[in-house]
């Protein structure tokens, strides 16, 4: 593409501990592993990456060069009220009275709602850990263009504890699963745009699989499994998932009953492949042919 890039502003949630411990699990931070899918979407895409649960302060008039904005999972709950959540509720309602098309999963969604009206808090029908469901688009979300290039049902990688209970006044529900209502969202709000996934779309398998382990106190805890040995077994076979196409992965994704919905890189990013395309033709730029979608 000879267009002008697009400048991404990337968010962390994590606070500085929770960025630490998912860097030695992981390898990189939430923000880090982010930054690598937007560029591998779009390689040609700035991004600029900022940490706002910590003193680190972000004012109306930084947000003016760029043209979106991410804010990633996280460890953190909005019911803490701490520095490091108001700071980052602060940093929504700014991007979004700027005007900026912002997308978010998981805390990053949770945040926009709370910013705009909604409830989030726990969800009484449980956790998610590993995949969520059977999500399926709401009749509003079946035209979306968010969810473009998607079924009538797929499974996405998810980590989450709390979730979006109530939308904010206005918002519009774009599909939702057994275990919850809101599994993705648009928000308008001021004069910008959020669209955002109670799902992981940007999490490779390989980091969902030592995700898994990082958390398996909790996925012991909600009653998944067993101990953490079964833990370790479930991560180890979402792990191998991320391997080269062969019997071995086809096996591992009969036993764990998933689609090229989770397999595919490029269907398992869709929606942040969505929120770049809709980034890139408002400002006139061109989509690489290879990466357009047909309904």
């Amino acid at each position: 593409m000879t267009n002008p890039m697009l400048r991404l502003l990337i968010a962390d949630g994590n606070d500085r501990a929770g960025r630490a411990r998912r860097a030695e699990a992981v390898g990189q931070t939430t923000s880090q592993a982010f930054a690598a899918v937007v560029a591998d979407l779009v390689p040609e895409t700035a991004c600029t990456l900022v940490n706002p649960a910590d003193a680190e302060s972000i004012s109306g008039a930084d947000l003016d060069g760029f043209d979106g904005m991410v804010l990633t999972g996280s460890t953190l709950r909005v019911a803490e009220d701490g520095p490091a959540v108001r700071r980052q509720l602060d940093l929504m309602r700014a991007a979004l009275e700027a005007g900026l098309s912002v997308f978010g999963s998981c805390w990053g969604m949770q945040v926009a709602a709370a910013v705009a009206g909604g409830d989030v808090g726990v969800n009484p029908r449980g956790p998610e850990y590993g995949f969520a469901r059977r999500i399926a688009p709401s009749g509003e979300g079946a035209a979306h263009p968010l969810l473009a290039g998607r079924g009538l049902a797929w499974d996405a990688p998810a980590i989450h504890l709390d979730a979006v209970l109530g939308p904010p006044p206005g918002a519009t529900v774009l599909a939702a699963n057994a275990v919850l209502d809101v599994q993705a969202m648009e928000i308008r709000y001021g004069r910008g745009l959020f669209w955002g996934t109670q799902y992981h779309p940007e999490t490779d398998l390989d980091e969902l699989a030592a995700l898994l382990r990082l958390t398996a106190d909790d996925v012991v805890s909600a009653g998944f499994a067993e101990d953490r040995a079964a833990v370790e077994a479930y991560s180890s076979a979402v792990a191998d998932l991320a391997d080269d196409d062969g019997p071995a992965r086809r096996r591992r994704a009969w036993c764990l009953g998933v689609g090229t919905d989770v397999l595919e890189s490029g269907q398992r990013r869709r929606e942040i492949g969505n929120f770049l395309r809709a980034l890139s033709t408002a400002r006139g730029l061109e989509w690489p042919e290879r990466d357009r979608v047909a309904r």
